[in-house]
């Protein structure tokens, strides 16, 4: 597929939960998560003030919303994880990330949220590499989407990595950034 046949909503296509986990899935997702920091720090190397205004897609989000939106994002995901961990099949609380995103922090460089992502990482995968089989099997319950595993969270977030970088540097390629 070429770079002009590509649905720029979804540059690696949508998340397809599987049916069942293997611990070789878990750990590919583990692994997906401790090299999202330097992936992402890579995808916007170099990019002046201007290019990270750019939207990766027509009416989408500027470059820089997408790294803050991933800190945001995994913000939530690790609290997530360490609340199921801990509680009893915890009802979380969803929040609005569009709206999160128009908020004025979304202007801070992107440094910021590429520190932020790169200790938050670091943390999460450690924690994620001390599970047993039964911890994988805890979860939350989520508002709008039901039951969620803690095993099923870290193949999302690794697939929300990848679909995030995705955008990123398929603006650039498309660009010729």
């Amino acid at each position: 597929m070429s770079l002009s046949e590509l649905d720029p909503r979804y540059p690696i296509g949508g998340f397809a939960a599987p049916e069942t986990i293997s611990p070789d899935e878990r750990t590919s997702a583990i692994g997906t998560l401790a090299e999202l920091p330097e992936r992402l720090r890579n995808a916007v190397d170099g990019l002046s003030f201007a290019q990270l205004g750019a939207p990766y897609r027509e009416g989408g989000w500027s470059l820089r919303q997408v790294v803050h939106h991933i800190a945001d994002s995994h913000m939530n995901a690790f609290i997530r994880v360490r609340l199921a961990l801990t509680e009893d099949w915890p009802t979380i609380k969803p929040y609005d990330e569009v709206a999160w995103a128009k908020l004025h922090d979304s202007a801070a460089p992107v440094e910021w949220s590429l520190e932020l992502v790169e200790a938050l990482h670091a943390r999460w995968v450690m924690l994620l590499q001390s599970l047993n089989d039964q911890q994988w099997q805890r979860g939350f319950n989520h508002p709008e989407s039901g039951p969620v595993t803690v095993e099923l969270t870290t193949l999302t977030y690794a697939w929300h990595s990848r679909h995030h970088v995705a955008h990123i540097t398929h603006l650039r390629n498309r660009e010729g950034w």
